[in-house]
């Protein structure tokens, strides 16, 4: 039988890496091509061990359409986006780079993805296409309607968009997965949990927006990284299917837990003015993929943080690298302009 195919954009990032490792592992049979141009998120030290003759790395920007189509190969199996600029802060500060990465990016890939004759197309959404959840109402299923707060939120309802609009327009096998926030290993330690523990690990204060009140659904990324090979193989083209772990928390409570486990002083804890729009909770319902494929998360939150604790305590060279910007190091001395 001919090795199935998958091309991962952003498979430098946080939760690309994380998949790749995981899909290999649990796919003998399947071979990965990623995509990712290295900009401050992609890390080549997060595919370290990713077994080289099973897997390709392409630099190249998902907004230039020559690139992408010549690092596609025909007929590939999935086209697999999970590039994206993600973090809220920066599109407050600079909404155009998501307009030009999130929105043409993903119109770029549709385009080549259907020119290269590949397969499916898989496209890694957010729960924050939704909006806000007032305190008692029922969490996001797929039928909420989007309602964006943030210029990220904004330009990834825009991507989900094209990408429906390619089912409908061309009949084109596409499928799109919302995911709750993620936290774990190789996480870029500007996100909310790394922060905390990075901060925490070097004595550090740990800023905490208004009250941190707000509420999260907190998800392991390897539970996220086997729903998305679920969606990618079994899933219904034209779905969009939540995935959540049911695991509701304060920001506030979340660091207090982390303080708690790395025996550190909550005095580190210093509240900040609260970012603009920010949104006060999200949950998901994520019946449709329980029910459709099967998928469950396996990791509780309580297991998650602590192992998530435990990779950072172990792994100090690779978050301080990241923190003082010397990991920018590694692909340049590899792969320089090439």
């Amino acid at each position: 039988m001919k090795p199935e195919t998958y091309i991962v954009t952003g498979g430098a990032g946080f939760i690309g890496s994380n998949f790749i490792r995981m899909a290999l592992a649990e796919r003998p049979d399947l071979r990965i091509v990623t995509l990712d141009l290295l900009t401050y998120a992609g890390n080549l030290q997060n595919l370290a061990d990713i077994p080289k003759d099973r897997h390709t790395f392409v630099r190249a920007d998902i907004t230039d359409p020559e690139a992408v189509r010549a690092a596609i190969p025909e007929g590939a199996d999935a086209v697999l986006n999970f590039a994206a600029e993600s973090h809220v802060d920066r599109s407050i500060l600079g909404p155009l780079a998501f307009v030009r990465t999130n929105v043409l990016g993903t119109q770029v890939l549709l385009d080549a993805a259907r020119a290269r004759s590949v397969k499916r197309f898989l496209q890694v959404s957010t729960d924050e296409v939704y909006g806000s959840l007032a305190p008692d109402d029922p969490a996001f299923t797929e039928a909420t309607p989007l309602d964006p707060s943030s210029a990220y939120a904004a330009s990834k309802t825009g991507a989900d968009l094209l990408v429906l609009a390619a089912f409908k327009t061309f009949g084109y096998d596409v499928v799109i997965t919302r995911c709750s926030n993620n936290y774990g290993p190789y996480h870029f330690p500007e996100k909310f949990i790394p922060l905390a523990i990075t901060n925490a690990l070097e004595g550090k204060s740990i800023p905490v927006y208004g009250d941190g009140r707000q509420v999260r659904d907190w998800i392991y990324v390897d539970d996220h990284a086997r729903a998305i090979l679920a969606v990618a193989e079994k899933g219904r083209a034209g779905r969009v299917y939540n995935i959540g772990a049911r695991s509701e928390r304060f920001n506030i409570d979340v660091v207090r837990e982390i303080l708690r486990q790395l025996g550190s002083p909550e005095s580190l804890i210093q509240y900040v003015k609260d970012r603009p729009g920010h949104d006060r909770r999200y949950a998901m319902n994520s019946a449709r993929i329980e029910a459709e494929l099967g998928w469950r998360p396996r990791v509780t939150f309580e297991q998650g943080l602590a192992a998530t604790i435990r990779w950072f305590r172990e792994n100090t060279d690779w978050w301080q690298r990241v923190k003082d910007g010397t990991y920018r190091e590694f692909y340049e001395k590899w792969y320089g302009d090439r």
